[in-house]
């Protein structure tokens, strides 16, 4: 089984969109499961519009809870939370506790409870584009790298039953935890880059991440019309790396409108040369050596 990650160096570059686009094209052509773990920010459900079919809680880190019945007043938990979350009275202040544990871990009378909270939800749903595995995290809740990599095992262990043999899964954004949780063990990534200085930067930082967990990584210059000046130098920068460029988006109006529909691309308006760009970008993802021989070896970025 191939997974396909697509991912970004930063919100809003329109990730979930081709995402959405892919599952289409997919659909088409081979069984596959789709998984959304962008779980901080979870959106591609709003294009698939799935039915659920099981819903799960998610239990995540614990807060401290003092008992009264056991606490001897030492001040050990006072003195060593650094959080201010422990009064005087020693009651732990649910909305400053960090979680850390430290307070569980050194109460000489073993005071203080540390039972997990339930941070959010996971599901597995049936789209129109097949099976659809996806997640949604509380308000302000942690934890969202051990949600990404749950709803990855589970889309795993779905695909493997229902024998299909691609996943694909629509990441996070950035270079933190939820990316490292949803991009460990891919087959392969799409990174999609928007034409300004943030998005050059944004994209060598997912290229350094990419390049230290060995998985290749290919581009995509999303609404690249907008600075063709900046999105010369991103290709120029993807070619110093030996990342393979894809192909170029232009912007175009029918990304949103379909958006605003609940569509994806192919699914909303006629035929542009819109689509057959990112129809020319799916056959080249799918045909790629990386997607095909399980590519690591091939993968040749250098981190700078």
């Amino acid at each position: 089984m191939r997974e396909l990650v697509i991912i970004s160096g930063k919100g809003g570059t329109g990730k979930t969109s081709l995402t959405a686009a892919f599952a289409a094209l997919a659909a088409q052509e081979q069984r596959s499961i789709l998984c959304d773990a962008d779980v901080d920010a979870a959106d591609l459900h709003l294009l698939m519009q799935p039915e659920i079919q099981k819903r799960t809680d998610f239990m995540g880190g614990g807060i401290a809870q003092n008992n009264p019945d056991l606490c001897t007043g030492c001040g050990t938990c006072l003195s060593l939370c650094r959080f201010g979350a422990i009064n005087e009275r020693f009651e732990v202040d649910p909305i400053r506790c960090e979680g850390c544990g430290v307070c569980v871990d050194f109460c000489p009378v073993n005071a203080i409870d540390f039972p997990p909270q339930r941070c959010g939800e996971w599901y597995i749903s049936d789209s129109r584009f097949g099976p659809m595995v996806h997640a949604r995290l509380g308000i302000a809740e942690e934890n969202s790298g051990k949600l990404v990599s749950l709803i990855r095992k589970e889309a795993r262990e779905l695909a493997e039953e229902k024998g299909y043999d691609l996943l694909i899964t629509d990441g996070p954004p950035g270079i933190g935890c939820p990316v490292i949780a949803a991009i460990s063990g891919a087959t392969a990534l799409v990174i999609v880059v928007e034409p300004t200085v943030s998005g050059l930067h944004d994209m060598e930082r997912v290229i350094d991440l990419a390049a230290h967990f060995r998985i290749p990584g290919m581009i995509v210059v999303n609404k690249f019309d907008l600075n063709q000046e900046m999105a010369q130098t991103i290709e120029e920068s993807a070619q110093k790396r030996n990342v393979t460029l894809l192909g170029r988006v232009p912007f175009d109006i029918v990304f949103t409108h379909s958006m605003v529909e609940g569509k994806t691309l192919f699914e909303y308006g006629g035929e542009t040369e819109t689509h057959q760009l990112v129809r020319d970008i799916w056959t080249k993802i799918i045909n790629s050596p990386s997607m095909n021989s399980l590519g690591i070896v091939n993968f040749k970025a250098t981190i700078q």
